[in-house]
């Protein structure tokens, strides 16, 4: 066919036509997934990818990576769920009362909630979501199939070199206790598995700033990315797997975790067809800490309103300190999951179109504008 009718599969003739060839095809796509999360879907199909080819060259099973809360295929889709209806129940009751029927209301704030764009970009912005983290999950898994070498004692030195001769944990242990301290960090650390969901569910259900969402969601993936490639580098367990005397003074409750991880270790590791888990433990880079840099840096570059700052750098802080006197991470861990959060910043920022700002610039202008694909 000639003109605009010509079959995109057919070879141009011309730079001209290859340009057209080009723009159709950019049309199509786009007609299927907004131009903002294209680069979150290309990171959630290379992970699927490795995931298949780790798991084919090791005879490894692809798992869902379910918890004590479930599978993550159910868990994910409640949560945003839950969030959906966080959105626009309230949003119901109100119109109610101020005197629209409940039919009339309920189709109001569906039109304006949750037009079509905004179904697109939650569903395809969930889905790529679930199978990067599926992916991710998998490929920590197989680890220890693919490279066996243990670089702990490698870490363990150059601790050593940064703390003047001192174990982090141990400094900590003797400054804050082992009392009050251990409980307090423990629930940092839980609380930080919370944070990721519950901004998961902003990113996609409450805010309409679709520049910053498909930003913040596609860092995060940048993130899975860059600390699962580092697992494969320098496979390491932590302190409190490698130095296990070092944190015998820490209560029974704050090691559960730990132990309940290790007990999933050895199961895959004896039999991973066998088993029904998948093995967690990886130490470097810490992405606990990773993750929250690329979250305080995404809030510092979006907002100039100070509380917002002020909460999220406050919990980098303290998931520094519970990684490190819970045994979970060494200080190096720290630093490179520092690394791998501020370049997943930049990198979800460049392939978003958001034009990042120097690292620890002022933030973007104009501040929380509307955006939509």
């Amino acid at each position: 066919m000639e003109g605009s009718q010509r079959n995109l599969t057919a070879a141009p003739d011309s730079p001209a036509e290859a340009v057209e060839v080009e723009r159709g095809f950019r049309a199509y796509v786009d007609r299927w997934v907004p131009r903002r999360l294209w680069a979150l879907v290309v990171l959630a199909l290379v992970m699927c990818v490795a995931t298949v080819l780790v798991a084919q060259s090791q005879n490894l099973p692809i798992r869902d990576p379910d918890d004590a809360l479930g599978p993550s295929w159910i868990r994910l889709p409640l949560i945003l769920l839950a969030a959906v209806l966080i959105d626009v129940v309230p949003r119901f009751v109100l119109r109610e009362r101020q005197g629209t029927g409940a039919f009339a209301s309920i189709r109001q704030v569906l039109a304006e909630r949750w037009p079509h764009d905004q179904i697109r970009f939650t569903l395809i912005g969930l889905a790529s979501w679930y199978l990067t983290y599926s992916a991710f999950r998998n490929l920590k898994s197989a680890v220890p199939f693919v490279n066996d070498t243990i670089w702990d004692s490698q870490m363990a030195d150059l601790d050593h070199v940064i703390w003047l001769g001192n174990d982090p944990a141990a400094v900590l242990h003797n400054l804050l206790g082992v009392g009050w301290a251990a409980a307090f960090l423990s629930a940092v650390y839980l609380l930080w598995i919370g944070l990721i969901p519950a901004s998961l569910a902003w990113a996609l259900t409450w805010t309409r700033n679709h520049a910053v969402a498909a930003w913040y969601v596609t860092a995060l993936a940048f993130d899975w990315v860059l600390g699962v490639a580092a697992y494969y580098a320098f496979p390491t367990l932590g302190p409190i797997y490698s130095r296990p005397v070092d944190f015998m003074s820490l209560p029974e409750s704050s090691k559960a975790l730990q132990s309940t991880m290790m007990t999933d270790r050895f199961q895959v590791l004896g039999g991973p067809r066998a088993s029904d888990t998948l093995q967690t433990i990886a130490a470097f880079p810490s992405l606990h800490v990773g993750m929250m840099v690329t979250i305080c840096l995404l809030v510092h570059w979006n907002t100039r309103r100070l509380l917002p700052r002020l909460l999220v750098w406050t919990m980098l802080a303290l998931t520094v300190l519970a990684t490190l006197y819970l045994g979970w991470h060494f200080f190096i861990d720290v630093l490179g999951g520092a690394a791998v959060g501020a370049l997943a910043a930049w990198l979800g920022g460049v392939t978003t179109g958001s034009r990042p700002p120097r690292f620890f610039g002022g933030p973007r202008e104009p501040v929380g504008a509307s955006e939509r694909d």
